[in-house]
């Protein structure tokens, strides 16, 4: 058999991982025949690629990125009726470069397109990929991890600043609409605020959090806060919404406030032993799936198990924190605010 890969959407750390998963187990265990994809769906329509084999896969571990290259095509986005050259062009590509199956390696966009390559009647397996971890249909996305350790270390080192200012430091974190990086690195690096875009928040409410620790002789807080929260009144842009909560904090309380975007650095860089083994994993469950000739489906973590579910049941959904998550709970008991 042979088999393509690609990557697509924002990088990662572990999509080499992954990359080196799926190649290696076609390679070494099913003697099946392996060429990356460059630039996502991108490559496809434009049958750009490269041979992959065992010396090729060698040295990916640990690499941060993606050695394929990634790109935000949207081949199937605003067609016009009657309009299939890029549809038409990923079957036409996809049989000249004499494919078995497809792995397409990505977030919710790239499962999306995935299945939609599907019902183009082409064998396409997904791998689930995001620091975000929204994707739908999986407990937890390789890249996840990674994120949520580089925000933790940013958070526990913005503490010592702030208290030495009595300073109320503000640290927006990566997620698009989900707040799992936010809720994860908040709770581990000691927030003492952290504002969710699925739960919102009330000014007054966060204000008040921060002056009752003012009278309890705690003159600095730190707020983590997730990219996508909404604030009324405020702009579009990320930095435009932090600027705008923290003079809201610094209003309200009269206390010296401070922003941090801590931006891409959050999804570049090595990934965590967790992220290469879960990468790892997620990447020869792949190939099983080939072997097998079972298609149309994305590889999975349900319960601590590697397994898949079918395109249908994942794609066009997002996975977001509920008020109940444990860690809310929990927060909440240690007099965590969550601005609601």
């Amino acid at each position: 058999m042979k088999i393509g890969i690609l990557s697509s959407g924002g990088d990662c750390p572990g999509i080499n991982a992954t990359i080196r998963g799926v190649g290696k187990t076609a390679v070494t265990h099913y003697g099946m025949d392996v060429i990356g994809i460059c630039d996502g769906f991108q490559g496809l329509l434009s049958k750009d690629f490269i041979p992959l084999d065992d010396k090729s896969l060698s040295g990916l571990l640990s690499l941060g990125g993606t050695i394929l290259g990634t790109s935000r095509e949207k081949p199937f986005k605003k067609l016009l009726d009657g309009d299939d050259a890029k549809p038409q062009a990923i079957i036409d590509n996809y049989k000249k470069l004499g494919l078995d199956c497809l792995v397409c390696i990505g977030g919710n966009g790239t499962q999306k397109t995935a299945y939609k390559v599907s019902q183009l009647g082409l064998n396409v397996i997904g791998i689930p990929k995001t620091i975000d971890n929204d994707v739908y249909g999986t407990d937890v996305t390789f890249g996840f991890h990674s994120a949520v350790d580089i925000a933790t270390e940013a958070i526990d080192r913005l503490h010592s600043t702030a208290s030495s200012h009595k300073r109320v430091m503000v640290i927006e974190l990566m997620g698009h609409k989900a707040g799992w990086i936010t809720l994860y690195a908040g709770m581990a690096g000691g927030a003492d605020v952290i504002l969710l875009p699925e739960l919102g928040c009330d000014i007054n409410k966060v204000n008040k959090a921060i002056l009752n620790r003012a009278k309890k002789d705690r003159p600095y807080s730190i707020v983590a806060v997730g990219e996508g929260l909404e604030l009324n009144g405020g702009g579009s842009k990320s930095s435009n919404r932090v600027s705008r909560l923290s003079k809201l904090i610094e209003d309200g309380t009269g206390l010296e406030t401070r922003e941090t975007i801590l931006g891409y650095v959050q999804r570049g860089g090595s990934p965590t032993a967790f992220d290469r083994n879960l990468a790892t994993s997620l990447g020869g469950h792949a190939t099983e799936l080939i072997a097998k000739g079972q298609f149309g489906r994305m590889v999975a973590i349900i319960d601590g198990k590697t397994t898949s579910v079918p395109f249908e049941k994942v794609a066009g959904k997002l996975k977001l924190v509920t008020p109940d998550h444990d860690l809310i709970l929990q927060g909440k008991r240690m007099g965590i605010s969550f601005g609601v």
